[in-house]
């Protein structure tokens, strides 16, 4: 299971029980509504974070893969050009 997987069933899960402890808790309805929307927007900013914090280490991998196959190219060009000389 991917770790970007385990976090957000984790953050699901403790958003589901953050609801339900609001939801059963002796408040006003009106007071149950706000502290749910607050914590509903803290989850939500926690998760757009770790959605963040995933796709920049992809870019990065990305990146660096970008980087592999480039040098694999150059170094396959490089190799070409010295057997054309080498035969000629």
């Amino acid at each position: 299971m991917s770790s970007g997987k385990v976090v957000l069933g984790v953050l699901a899960g403790a958003a589901a029980g953050a609801i339900l402890g609001i939801l059963f808790a002796p408040e006003k309805g009106t007071e149950t509504r706000k502290l749910i929307t607050q914590k509903g927007e803290e989850y939500a900013d926690g998760l757009k974070e770790k959605f963040n914090g995933l796709m920049d280490d992809l870019s990065k991998k990305m990146d660096g893969m970008h980087a592999k196959v480039n040098k694999m190219a150059d170094d396959a060009q490089s190799s070409v050009e010295e057997m054309k000389t080498s035969s000629n």
